[in-house]
């Protein structure tokens, strides 16, 4: 059951912005919903509600000075632990940084969304790095998922999720570098969009070129407000893109998609997926395809492995992440992925990493294939229901035996291609958990894949937050 029933980020932001409600007000009821079910969840590794209450008292003294705080006037966040927000520690959920002080600025997300009015509560827990499609660290414990505290809000936002599905607080930042916006979103019953890469500025330093900044949302029009607060270019991000001429709330109801091609496929040509699931999924597919009037076809997709791909191509993401120099005295500091990836990546030669590169640009041009045929593909969003909170993912779907990532096969493709993705729920399987649908569309026409979610959302509605 959910701590609040918040009503969207959309109509708290106005009613604060035209004087009916207090920010102060909004700031109290997050802190409280989070210390009466944080305990079961897990969800928040930290909380500072004093630092919060300043902040929500100066978005209030700008609204009785008659000016406009911004969008996200007064709304209470989330800020994912991967993800530097000022006063406040980042642990990239590791003991390597756990305990260190607060950090003295905003990363360019968060630094938006506070200049939007939007206040930060505390950080939200993720596994180490964000490495992981499950929330269990040795720094933090194991996150858990308000639908079913046995099972986990998938990775890495999984905290984030977890707070956001419990109505701990409206609005949560995440990030997805392989899925981890979605698949939490799917295991949770969010909103889960992943932007284009370079919509929204995320300075690195970056090896892969795939992690993007985001929110959970619990409705489209949200996770488009939010959109049109923090995307547009900064200098510090060589890859950021020009700003568009459109507001992506206003493009979610009024955009014509009708005519566009889609493409439904159950598994991309490689994946084994629970059979409910794909059900569930080529249902709200269908659906979809007939409120949008889109043609919808089923022909084979055929693909380089992203699976695959992805995982050749994200270490170099985690020798980025530890200070140069110390490896290997970190190690035993780290967690057991962690530290299996840097030893079997120690002395990789560079014929390998070419090796890497290349698969990586033959899906890029089997991508672009594809959509040169259709304008969006649609799959489930992960090939399970929530699996078990401590991990690991299933080694056997639908009685077929699997690696730890196939849980998770459907994400990792946008990623490693830029594309925008969106991930919306599509009903609840027979085990009481959220499934989820997933919207993947042409580079960046993330106007397209707003606009398709928000359709499937009026012609199918789900439930915002955990059912009593």
């Amino acid at each position: 059951m959910a701590q609040v029933e918040w009503p969207p980020v959309t109509e708290l932001a106005d009613q604060v912005r035209s004087g009916e409600r207090r920010a102060v007000d909004l700031v109290a009821e997050a802190v409280a919903a989070i210390d009466a079910g944080n305990d079961s969840l897990n969800a928040f590794v930290h909380v500072d509600g004093e630092l919060a209450r300043r902040c929500a008292e100066a978005v209030d003294a700008t609204v009785a000075r008659g000016e406009d705080p911004g969008p996200l006037a007064g709304v209470p966040f989330g800020v994912k632990d991967l993800e530097d927000c000022a006063g406040m520690p980042t642990s990239h959920g590791s003991l390597l940084f756990k305990g260190q002080g607060p950090v003295a600025s905003d990363s360019v997300h968060v630094a938006r969304m506070r200049a939007a009015g939007a206040i930060p509560v505390g950080k939200t827990a993720a596994p180490e790095f964000g490495t992981l499609n499950f929330t269990k660290t040795r720094a933090w414990g194991t996150t858990r998922n308000p639908w079913d505290v046995a099972r986990t809000p998938g990775g890495s936002s999984g905290g984030s999720a977890a707070a956001m599905a419990a109505g701990l607080v409206p609005l949560a930042t995440a990030s997805d570098g392989g899925g981890s916006t979605r698949i939490p979103a799917g295991f949770c019953g969010l909103v889960g969009f992943k932007a284009s890469y370079g919509r929204i500025p995320n300075p690195g330093p970056t090896g892969s070129q795939t992690a993007v900044s985001g929110v959970l949302t619990t409705t489209t029009a949200d996770a488009a407000r939010h959109l049109d607060v923090v995307a547009g270019p900064d200098d510090r991000d060589r890859t950021t893109l020009p700003a568009v001429d459109l507001r992506y709330e206003r493009a979610i109801e009024e955009l014509d998609v009708g005519g566009l091609r889609a493409r439904w496929s159950s598994d991309l040509g490689f994946a084994t997926v629970d059979p409910e699931v794909a059900d569930l999924a080529g249902d709200a597919a269908q659906a979809l395809a007939e409120a949008a009037g889109l043609v919808i076809d089923e022909e084979p997709v055929h693909l380089t492995d992203p699976v695959r791909t992805w995982l050749s191509n994200g270490a170099l993401d985690l020798w980025l992440d530890i200070e140069e120099g110390s490896w290997p005295q970190v190690a035993d500091d780290l967690s057991l992925y962690s530290r299996q990836v840097l030893e079997q990546t120690a002395d990789h030669p560079l014929p390998r990493f070419a090796r890497a590169l290349r698969r990586r640009a033959q899906l890029e041009a089997d991508v672009a294939g594809l959509f040169a045929d259709v304008d969006v593909l649609i799959t489930p969003t992960t090939a399970v229901t929530a699996f078990a909170a401590e991990g690991p993912p299933p080694p056997e779907i639908d009685g077929r035996a699997v690696g730890p990532a196939m849980a998770t096969p459907f994400t990792m493709l946008a990623n490693l291609c830029w594309n925008p993705s969106v991930a919306v729920p599509a009903g609840t399987a027979s085990d009481g958990l959220p499934v989820g649908v997933m919207l993947t569309v042409r580079r960046h026409r993330d106007d397209v894949a707003l606009r398709l979610a928000r359709i499937l959302e009026q012609a199918r509605p789900w439930p915002r937050f955990v059912p009593s």
